[in-house]
Parts: structure tokens; C-alpha cells; sequence
């Protein structure tokens, strides 16, 4: 594949860096840890380039790699020390900006508490989900197929109601 230039992989990484942001705030809370994952993915990504297949979206690619490489990082670092800060503390300092009432800013918080709980197989479906990514796409980046994260997001629906 001769498509595979370093100029074309820094231009497709640069126009969805969105993607290795976002994945590195749902896995973790502090600076420190957000920029080594980062870094972890892009490295990871830049690996990966010379085999990308253009016949597939890179989006899509690209969270397969980055949410695999989260994984991992969590589960790795976790075993060694803690990556995460308490949850709690984050959440009094880090008010939703986006809601402007109390109630709104309150099940943000609770929104956020209950998908840090959550193992890092259900955080990346519930950031694509929120992400509003089809079924078929979050199959295909998660390597599950469309009906097990049918049934994944249905049961983490109705926790979240219980819950929250």
C-alpha cells in the first residue's frame, strides 16, 4: 500500500484527534495519565498505519486501536498502581459545564460516576454509544457482534435507569 505516508497519517490523525481525546478522558482522570495514554495510542496508531485498509473508514480504525490500547492500558497500569484519582474528588471539582441547573449538573455527575465504574469494555460502548455510532459500528470497532452490543446497551440502559 503505498497510500501510507507519514504526511497522510499525521493529517488523519490531527483532523480526529477528537477520538484519542475522548478515550483518554473516559479511561483516565488525571492529566498525568490522559497524556501517557495518549501518547500510548499514538504510538500504537503509528505502528498500526503501514496496515490500515483504506477500504475502511479510518474513524473506525482508529477507535478499534485507540479503545484496545485504553483496554489495555488500564488493565495494566491498574495492576501496578492506581491510574485513577477518587472518582469523587474529579467530580466536585469539574462541574458539567454544559448544564446550567442543578438537576442537569447532578445526573451528569452521577452519569459520570456510573460509567467510571463501569469495566473498560462497557465504557468504550457506552462512549460510542454516546458518541451516537451505529450498532454495526460499534461491532465492528469492539470486535462483538451487532447483537451482543445490542443486548450490552439494552442491559446498560436499563441499569443506568435503575440507578440513576
Amino acid at each position: 500500500m503505498t497510500h501510507n505516508s507519514q504526511k497522510e497519517f499525521e493529517t488523519l490523525l490531527q483532523a480526529n484527534q477528537a477520538i484519542v481525546i475522548k478515550t483518554t478522558y473516559t479511561y483516565c482522570w488525571t492529566p498525568e495519565d490522559r497524556d501517557d495514554l495518549a501518547q500510548e495510542i499514538a504510538a500504537q496508531l503509528w505502528r498500526a498505519w503501514p496496515k490500515y485498509d483504506s477500504s475502511r473508514t479510518f474513524t473506525t480504525w482508529m477507535y478499534r486501536i485507540a479503545l484496545n490500547v485504553a483496554i489495555s492500558y488500564v488493565r495494566r497500569e491498574v495492576q501496578h498502581r492506581k491510574v485513577f484519582t477518587p472518582f469523587e474528588e474529579d467530580l466536585h471539582k469539574a462541574t458539567p459545564q454544559t448544564a446550567t441547573d442543578p438537576e442537569a449538573a447532578d445526573r451528569m455527575v452521577r452519569l459520570r460516576r456510573f460509567i467510571a465504574n463501569e469495566p473498560p469494555l462497557e465504557r468504550a460502548l457506552l462512549l460510542l454509544y454516546l458518541e451516537e455510532k451505529s450498532q454495526k459500528e460499534i461491532a465492528e470497532i469492539l470486535g462483538i457482534t451487532p447483537t451482543n452490543v445490542s443486548t450490552k446497551i439494552n442491559r446498560l440502559k436499563q441499569r443506568i435507569r435503575s440507578e440513576l
